[in-house]
């Protein structure tokens, strides 16, 4: 497999996004993955998201010794793993920004905001931290499990976020200012369209890009939406996989099969299932979870109700039907020959397998499925060798 050279320019990215929080110079606003960021912007703060942290604790392999840290506090070692390890480094006082980007801690913030159109558990997290550091926490619920997104949904959460404008204003010193708030719907559509075009070059074959890769090069789709620099990264990531496609170049030279991944990565994990795959001549080459960071509505000139839209549509927030009804097209589009779900145990709100969707999946479209178990953070709920056996029998059987 080859290494996507813009990879060197997302670490200089994301070290410039962490070193700039540390500095002082902003009042931090922390946020959830997919909340009001563009809102929050313009306002002037720095938007952290702890979620972010989360994986990048997963990642290290260091959430395992934080975990329990968090269980003393009455935390369930079987509830969001992102929340138990993130929550268990900062009462241990360590993080692995110190080893990556020299920044001795996670960023203090001034205003907390969470929406639950994940889950819930964000909001028992950032209300957490909210009592610790004493700062105002704004909650947005948005609608849950919908199959139509409704005007009446939309209001709803519109509403919510002008709700939150009091406490911005008190807590930045700043005026909300609609242009601000517009500029920054704007610059989150342009990178938004660009991350769009970065996955969709896995439509090709072979494709110049992973699931895997996704999972790492999303992280300014995630952290720097409503920046330039979210949308100078994805011009030239898309730059360099435009030109591989053109040169016939895919991350594997022999493409037997390919996977839809639906659910959380495995960031403990990510390297060895990525190698897995390539070993097998199989490209992983579209996800229900990089796809989540795709916001088509978003309108500069009608910001409120256009990313109320968008932050309710979210595939996690939606219905049984309308996920399945999603994943048809994606399957369709990828040209996809097997779909892997990944039961995550502590991510109960982002595991599909558990009442039936896999089989219906497979019904209605002749495409094999897999379910795997496992977690994004909490490896104590993965076995290697039995998804190594069961992932090699599902290709056997799709190529």
């Amino acid at each position: 497999m080859y290494e996507i050279k813009t990879t060197k320019l997302l670490k200089k990215v994301m070290r410039d996004y962490f070193v700039g929080m540390s500095s002082g110079n902003k009042k931090i606003a922390w946020c959830t993955s997919v909340g009001p960021a563009e809102l929050l912007r313009s306002f002037g703060f720095e938007v952290y998201f702890p979620e972010n942290h989360g994986a990048l604790l997963g990642a290290t392999r260091t959430a395992g010794d934080y975990i329990p840290v968090a269980t003393k506090l009455g935390y369930s070692s079987e509830i969001c793993s992102y929340l138990t390890s993130d929550i268990g480094a900062y009462l241990s006082n360590e993080t692995p920004l110190l080893k990556h980007y020299g920044v001795k801690s996670i960023p203090k913030p001034h205003l907390i905001v969470y929406c639950t159109n994940q889950c819930r558990e964000v909001q028992d997290w950032f209300t957490y931290f909210g009592k610790e550091f004493g700062c105002p926490v704004v909650g947005i619920k948005p609608p849950r499990h919908l199959n139509e997104v409704t005007t009446s949904d939309v209001q709803d959460v519109s509403a919510q976020f002008k709700a939150m404008i009091p406490v911005c204003e008190e807590t930045s010193k700043s005026k909300f200012d609609i242009e601000k708030f517009g500029e920054a719907v704007k610059l989150s559509k342009e990178a938004t369209v660009l991350w769009r075009k970065v996955l969709e070059t896995a439509k090709h074959s072979p494709a110049p890009i992973s699931f895997f890769d996704g999972a790492i090069h999303m992280g300014p789709i995630v952290v720097l939406r409503g920046t330039r620099q979210a949308i100078d990264y994805y011009k030239v990531l898309l730059n360099e996989l435009e030109k591989n496609i053109s040169e016939g170049t895919g991350f594997l030279e022999n493409e037997l099969g390919r996977v839809y991944w639906e659910g959380m990565p495995i960031w403990g994990k990510l390297r060895y299932m990525s190698n897995l795959f390539a070993q097998n001549n199989t490209a992983v080459v579209a996800s229900t979870y990089c796809n989540s960071w795709i916001f088509d509505d978003f309108d500069e000139d009608n910001p409120f109700e256009s990313t109320a839209l968008a932050y309710s549509e979210i595939f996690i927030n939606r219905s049984e039907e309308a996920k399945l009804n999603m994943l048809k097209l994606l399957i369709d589009e990828f040209k996809i020959d097997g779909v892997i779900f990944h039961e995550a145990k502590t991510c109960f709100n982002n595991s599909n397998a558990s009442f039936g969707m896999p089989l219906r999946l497979k019904e209605e479209t002749g495409v094999d499925t897999l379910v795997i178990e496992g977690d994004l953070c909490d490896l104590r709920f993965f076995s290697e060798g039995q998804t190594t056996t069961k992932i090699e029998t599902f290709i056997e059987q799709i190529t």
